[in-house]
């Protein structure tokens, strides 16, 4: 019975150093993530989304060392998923659909390893025939907010931004004019 007692109190000495090591290694993975996010940025990005990108990474590094340590203690996540999946498509379908928050926030990445938007350029976003001309005035995890020339603001997400053809302007264009459409109300005049 002491062999067992002794074998059961070196494997949770063991399961306890290898969490220790996890979570002094936990810095070190952060600051070599950090480290290959600036290796893939191109020039020169705006403070705020490099803020973002960090912390997005970071909430994503954090989330995978706790799963792999709860997995290393042998607690089974299969219970654990199926909750947090619960509660996940509960909040999906109560607040928006969860493809639409994953597809923006792979978008904002995208974006922001491309580095061919910064903010104050001006932009045409082709849509079929229909097309949007705006100014970048903020790029966030979610969505772009676009300044239109009029004044008016356009928020467009992230995932629509990606995928459809965007045109760098030169410079700005032209305010648009609203077609005057003259109406006649009554017979026609002889």
């Amino acid at each position: 019975m002491e062999l067992f007692e002794l074998l059961e109190l070196m494997g949770t000495q063991y399961k306890l150093i290898v969490t220790l090591i996890a979570i002094l290694l936990f810095p070190l993975l952060l600051k070599i993530t950090k480290k290959l996010l600036e290796k893939a940025i191109k020039g020169k990005v705006d403070i705020h989304r490099k803020f973002r990108a960090e912390l997005l990474l970071k909430i994503i590094l954090a989330f995978v060392v706790l799963c792999l340590v709860l997995i290393f203690w042998g607690i089974e996540l299969r219970g654990l998923l199926v909750l947090g999946s619960s509660l996940f498509a509960m909040l999906g379908v109560a607040l928006f659909a969860a493809w639409s928050l994953l597809s923006n926030l792979t978008a904002f990445l995208l974006m922001f390893i491309q580095n061919d938007f910064h903010v104050g350029y001006w932009v045409r976003i082709v849509d079929g025939a229909n097309h949007i001309e705006g100014r970048i005035v903020e790029l966030g995890l979610m969505n772009v907010v676009l300044e239109h020339v009029d004044g008016h603001r356009v928020v467009y997400p992230n995932n629509l931004f990606v995928t459809r053809p965007v045109m760098v302007l030169k410079k700005e264009p032209k305010p648009t004019r609203a077609p005057v459409i003259k109406r006649i109300i009554g017979p026609k005049k002889t």
